[in-house]
């Protein structure tokens, strides 16, 4: 299999955040699936300290042909000025499912 597929992983500081974000990801139709994590610790480097924070995180499904757009519009809604955005291959999965996330994200 190709790793035309990425699993796209973002913070947000609450889960109406991240409801928000998800959203708008999903209408514009840049991705096919975005769990919402239960809250958790983040701990960071930030203005030359250490901070920890509640944070919950997308998991986003969606393809390559999608990424630029995606990181375009979660820097551009996202209330942090560096917000995580870290694509990671997929690089095995069900070919149904993986044929889902390309029908969804096609415009």
């Amino acid at each position: 299999m190709t790793t035309e597929y990425r699993l796209v992983i973002c913070s947000c500081p609450d889960k109406h955040v991240a409801k928000a974000l998800a959203d708008k990801i999903l209408r514009a139709r840049h991705a096919a699936c975005i769990n919402i994590s239960a809250p958790c610790t983040s701990m960071y480097w930030w203005d030359d300290h250490i901070h920890a924070e509640e944070e919950v995180l997308l998991q986003i499904k969606t393809t390559v042909g999608s990424l630029d757009a995606l990181f375009e519009l979660i820097q551009t809604a996202h209330p942090y000025d560096v917000p995580e955005i870290v694509a990671l291959a997929i690089t095995e999965g069900s070919e149904s499912y993986l044929n889902w996330i390309t029908q969804v994200t096609q415009s």
